[in-house]
């Protein structure tokens, strides 16, 4: 019997979901981007990230007064999200008594710096970058598909990543912002399978075009390109835990957008198989050679 790799793929990402939340670590250095703490210094999680109003810096209404800034009278906070696990008890069918962990919602009030008097913005961060080595194969077979579809690929140092369906345009930052190179090129990957919702291509384009960030539909398509993202580097043995966990993390992220329905998960391997099948220009019989040279 022939293992599907796509479905095989699509099982183990379930299973560590179902395992617990797994923090997401953004795989490439760059300047502060999006929301984050003041204190810590660190970005807020992509939900937080689709709560938030504003990029910058957010704190609670103490930590700001603690650094000397007051709040504007009149001023109305933002909520941001966090799961704390928290134990229960329960019997199970045999009437023993089981301690299990289950995840509670909270949730803080902050304020965007934007309405603080008396704090000056954070300097911008000095971007850095790590000297890596680009895997052949991997190379040849993304580029080889820009190339193909005349896709125009912008590599500069940055601290996005995305693909522009207006222009046809994948964005990445540059190689050495990241961290390994495995994980440069499960974005370059991700990004590829994006550009794929094109009419021309696979045609998901018309499902999406009106898709705000955060929405079902955006959320579905960001599953269809991690998937995606996540085949390629196993199929092409440069599969790491490291990057495989961060897939995880990231499809868990849109996931509770979905209301944290894996059948959701299910729904977009069949897109994301179809998506990658057009990168690799492989018809199903070659499909396990590829790799193997």
């Amino acid at each position: 019997m022939k293992i599907n790799v796509y479905e095989m793929v699509t099982n183990r990402i379930i299973g560590m979901l179902e395992e617990g939340i797994i923090p997401w670590e953004k795989p490439w250095t760059g300047t502060r981007d999006g929301a984050f703490n003041r204190i810590s210094k660190k970005p807020y999680s992509l939900l937080n990230q689709m709560l938030l109003k504003h990029d910058g810096e957010y704190a609670t209404f103490k930590q700001w007064q603690d650094l000397g800034g007051k709040v504007r009278k009149g001023e109305k906070s933002e909520i941001i999200v966090f799961w704390k696990m928290t134990s229960t008890k329960e019997e199970d069918e045999n009437g023993e008594e089981k301690t299990k962990l289950i995840p509670v919602l909270k949730y803080f009030n902050v304020f965007h710096i934007s309405q603080v008097d008396g704090v000056e913005p954070l300097p911008e961060e000095e971007i850095e970058t790590t000297e890596l080595e680009p895997i052949e194969e991997v190379e040849k077979i993304l580029m080889d598909y820009i190339t193909r579809e005349g896709i125009k690929l912008e590599s500069e140092k940055s601290n996005k990543a995305y693909y522009s369906p207006s222009l046809d345009v994948i964005h990445l930052p540059l190689m050495e912002q990241f961290k390994n190179t495995e994980e440069y090129y499960s974005t370059f990957a991700h990004e590829s399978v994006h550009s794929t919702m094109a009419e021309s291509r696979c045609n998901r384009k018309t499902e999406n075009k009106n898709a705000a960030f955060g929405s079902a539909d955006y959320s579905k398509e960001e599953l269809v390109a991690e998937l995606g993202a996540a085949s390629i580097l196993n199929m092409l043995g440069i599969e790491t835990q490291s990057s495989f966990r961060n897939s995880t993390a990231y499809i868990q992220s849109w996931i509770k957008v979905l209301k944290n329905d894996v059948k959701f998960i299910v729904s977009a391997s069949s897109k994301s198989e179809k998506a990658v099948k057009y990168i690799l220009n492989v018809k199903d019989e070659e499909e396990q050679n590829v790799g193997e040279n």
